[in-house]
């Protein structure tokens, strides 16, 4: 995979102007291997599941008995104190048949190098204006990718200020995108505090996690924010499709230029 712009992006002012170009660190040439994107993405997921199971008494929390032969119904438990079938697993209420058991270990491992190469390489997509397109992101024609803002950005404390930004670099579209994606959730999810599916939109990275925009551009539909140091594959390839449209400011990328080269 070669750096896109020939590892050259432009650095954009809050109002969308061209202040300089830039190098892109080496890092975004690496080379590019979805396959272990899709596995380290994989095994981030599958460490996070919590495990559950039915109880070993569900289905049994009482007395039953059988009839016995010569009555023409099947010799299933019924409970003692009345006639309805109970206990089996083919009876209304009763202990299901084959249930998922708490002690199942759902976790997935992938080596440490496997796992460092997916994340730069899963960076290196972060530059690629086909990739990123093809994840359905929006963005104005003749955009560098990554976008990269001045650090003023990172002193903007009010969301539709943060809106205005993005709107006047050419990617505000893509926060349009998410806002009109939001649909409600089907099945019980949506009891659970999870009503709305929000689409993934744009992720951006500041150099430090308690700056005033890590608060003011949270509210934006679908859009995430990282500090450089937090950075991992499943923020930058969400659900291991590489490419996700991304906005760092200045001094995070050469933060990220220098973890590189370090």
């Amino acid at each position: 995979m070669t750096m896109a712009n020939n590892g050259k992006v432009n650095v954009y002012s809050l109002k969308g102007e061209i202040i300089k170009t830039i190098d892109l660190p080496q890092i975004f040439a690496t080379e590019f291997r979805p396959d272990l994107i899709r596995r380290a993405v994989s095994a981030m997921e599958a460490n996070k599941r919590q495990p559950y199971g039915a109880s070993p008494e569900a289905g049994m929390r009482h007395a039953v008995s059988t009839w016995g032969k010569g009555r023409g119904v099947a010799r299933v438990q019924r409970l003692s104190q009345g006639a309805r079938g109970a206990q089996s697993p083919g009876t209304v209420g009763g202990r299901r048949a084959h249930p998922p058991y708490a002690e199942r270990d759902w976790s997935k491992k992938i080596n440490k190098r496997e796992k460092l190469l997916a994340k730069l390489s899963a960076l290196a997509a972060l530059a690629d204006p086909d990739r990123v397109k093809k994840r359905g992101h929006q963005f104005a024609d003749g955009v560098t990718l990554p976008v990269v803002v001045e650090d003023d950005i990172e002193k903007i404390s009010k969301t539709g200020e943060v809106f205005e930004v993005l709107e006047s670099i050419g990617v505000g579209g893509d926060i349009k995108r998410a806002m009109e994606g939001i649909n409600i959730r089907a099945g019980r999810g949506k009891m659970r505090n999870r009503k709305y599916r929000v689409p993934r939109s744009l992720l951006i990275v500041v150099s430090n996690k308690d700056v005033p925009l890590a608060r003011s551009a949270e509210n934006l539909p679908g859009v995430e924010i990282s500090d450089v140091n937090n950075l991992n594959v499943a923020v930058l390839a969400p659900g291991g499709d590489p490419g996700r449209l991304t906005l760092f400011s200045e001094s995070a990328i050469i933060k990220l230029g220098e973890w590189s080269s370090g």
